[in-house]
């Protein structure tokens, strides 16, 4: 039986949906880790409910790439393999790509320069990006995790397509259930995780996609870099991520995710 943390409350209300964010929770802060298995019953009994939202929110795991439900064991947290990443993060790319094609083209009236709504979303935005910096410098997994994915949620959103958000919000998940268990192995994590949440908005702001372009194909280079040291079991060992002010870190630095 999987040993959880139990410090969420599960109530009657929108149960299936509670489940699923719960367990999400718990496989983000690696206490479920890839490959573990356990049943229906077994998470039932966890949270004190019966098996029916508890099947539901598996499944909807399942559909969401977390979970892999086998018939005759339940289910078992999916395990991402280096080639996964990889193609987690070319999707990322293409995705990003054609949203600075918006914004450069003006294709969305509501991302036009002036846009009062835009500006107040924006500022949202960066408040979540300066939390997150704040736990990548201080090594605060857990947190940062958190904030990163309202971040990224919210940056999304701005495009005003649910599909776009839901997708990039899915695909970010995911790249975090990768990176988690690796990661937690750190004796250390201060200065190896990516933290230019506030320079990436700031240059979205000013429409300044080139910036933004080279912000991102920097993180793309440093993601890419961690699954190298990874795969070849030396993470960690790569230099340190640098502050944001200073030249560009090497090619081969160790920043996550």
């Amino acid at each position: 039986m999987p040993r959880l943390s139990g410090h969420v409350a599960v109530t009657r209300s929108t149960l299936r949906q509670q489940i699923a964010d719960a367990l999400r929770d718990e496989v983000l802060a690696g206490r479920l880790q890839p490959g573990q298995e356990f049943t229906v019953k077994e998470i039932a009994d966890q949270y004190g409910v019966s098996a029916t939202p508890v099947r539901e929110a598996l499944v909807d795991l399942s559909a969401q790439g977390l979970l892999d439900a086998d018939q005759h064991r339940g289910f078992r947290v999916h395990e991402y393999s280096a080639d996964d990443f990889r193609g987690m993060i070319e999707a990322r790319s293409l995705v990003t790509e054609g949203m600075f094609h918006a914004l450069v083209h003006d294709d969305l009236p509501h991302l036009r320069p002036g846009e009062p709504r835009l500006a107040a979303l924006l500022a949202g935005v960066r408040r979540r990006g300066e939390e997150a910096r704040r736990a990548a410098q201080a090594g605060e997994v857990t947190v940062l995790i958190g904030y990163d994915l309202r971040f990224w949620r919210e940056l999304a959103s701005a495009f005003g397509n649910p599909y776009l958000t839901d997708f990039l919000h899915r695909l970010r998940v995911q790249m975090w259930v990768y990176v988690v268990p690796h990661l937690r192995q750190l004796p250390d994590p201060r200065g190896r995780l990516w933290s230019e949440h506030t320079e990436l908005v700031d240059a979205l702001s000013r429409r300044d996609i080139d910036t933004a372009r080279v912000i991102l194909e920097a993180y793309t280079a440093y993601s890419l870099s961690l699954v190298e040291g990874l795969t070849a079991g030396a993470a960690g060992k790569g230099p340190v991520r640098r502050p944001a002010q200073q030249d560009p870190p090497a090619r081969d630095a160790d920043t996550l995710p």
